[in-house]
C-alpha cells in the first residue's frame, strides 16, 4: 500500500510543517564541514537538508521516490544546484563516489527486511568515496513508540488548520503500522505507514555483510553515547571496513 504522506501532493506541500528544520539537520549539516564536498542524500524528501548543503558550496545530489516531494525539492532556493534523481535507495546508481551519504528523517526505517537493507548498505558502499562517511538514524526499539505516537495534533499552513490524528493498527518487538488522518478543510486523507525497528547488534551485523564498520553510535543530537534503556535515537557513523 503506497504512503500517502510522501506521494500525495497536497501532503507533500505540507511536510514541512512537522518535519522542518531541527537539531538533526544541524548534525547532519556539520558532518559536511571542512571544505567543499561530494554529498549523497538518500530519502531526501523535500530537499530542506541538500538546500542547506548546496548553499555552502557543495557537490549535493538528492535521491528520492516520491516525485511529489522532488517536486518541491527542486523549488528550494539552491534548487537548481542539486541532482535530484527519481529513484530508490536500493536501486540508485551513479558513476560517482560521495564523501559523504547521510540518510535523515528516520528513512531507514521504511525498509522492512533484510534484502532491502543489505540493498541500501551495498548502495552506500558502492558510492563511497576513500575516508568517506556514512550516517544515518533509526529509532530505539526499546522506546513504546506506539504509546507516543498516538492521538491528534494541528497543523497552521497559512489560514488553514489540517488536524491530524494518527491510529495505530499493529505493533510488535519488530514492527510498527498506523494510519494517519489528515483531515483538512472540506477533505480528509489517510496516509498508512509501516516502521521496522531492528536492533544495534542486528544493523551492524548486516553492516558488516556489506564491508562497512561502525564508528560511533550517538543517542542523541548531542554526540551523547546510546543507552539502550534511554535513548530515543540510534545515530550510526559508518566507514568502509
Amino acid at each position: 500500500m503506497p504512503d500517502l504522506h510522501y506521494d500525495h501532493p497536497d501532503l507533500a506541500e505540507i511536510y514541512d510543517l512537522d518535519s522542518g528544520w531541527s537539531v538533526d539537520r544541524d548534525f547532519y549539516l556539520d558532518l559536511a564541514s571542512g571544505g567543499p564536498k561530494r554529498v549523497l542524500d538518500l530519502g531526501c524528501g523535500t530537499g530542506l537538508l541538500c538546500d542547506a548543503y548546496a548553499s555552502l558550496g557543495h557537490d549535493v545530489t538528492g535521491v528520492d521516490p516520491a516525485k511529489a516531494m522532488l517536486d518541491i525539492a527542486a523549488t528550494r532556493p539552491y534548487g537548481s544546484s542539486v541532482t535530484w534523481v527519481e529513484a530508490t535507495a536500493q536501486s540508485f546508481g551513479a558513476d560517482k563516489v560521495f564523501d559523504l551519504i547521510v540518510m535523515t528523517g528516520h528513512a531507514f526505517q521504511v525498509f522492512l527486511d533484510d534484502a532491502d537493507i543489505l540493498a541500501v548498505f551495498r548502495t552506500m558502499k558502492t558510492h563511497l568515496a576513500e575516508n568517506g562517511v556514512i550516517a544515518f538514524e533509526t529509532r530505539n526499539p526499546a522506546i513504546d513508540w506506539g504509546a507516543r505516537w498516538q492521538g491528534e495534533t494541528s497543523l497552521t499552513s497559512g489560514e488553514q488548520v489540517i488536524r491530524q490524528s494518527r491510529v495505530i493498527l499493529q505493533q510488535d518487538e519488530k514492527v510498527v503500522s498506523f494510519e494517519t488522518h489528515y483531515h483538512f478543510p472540506g477533505k480528509t486523507l489517510t496516509s498508512f505507514s509501516k516502521l521496522r525497528f531492528l536492533a544495534r547488534p542486528e544493523i551492524e551485523d548486516l553492516l558488516r555483510e556489506c564491508g562497512l564498520e561502525v564508528k560511533a553510535v550517538y543517542g542523541a543530537w548531542d554526540k551523547q553515547p546510546f543507552d539502550e534503556s534511554l535513548s530515543d535515537e540510534m545515530i550510526f557513523i559508518v566507514q568502509s571496513a
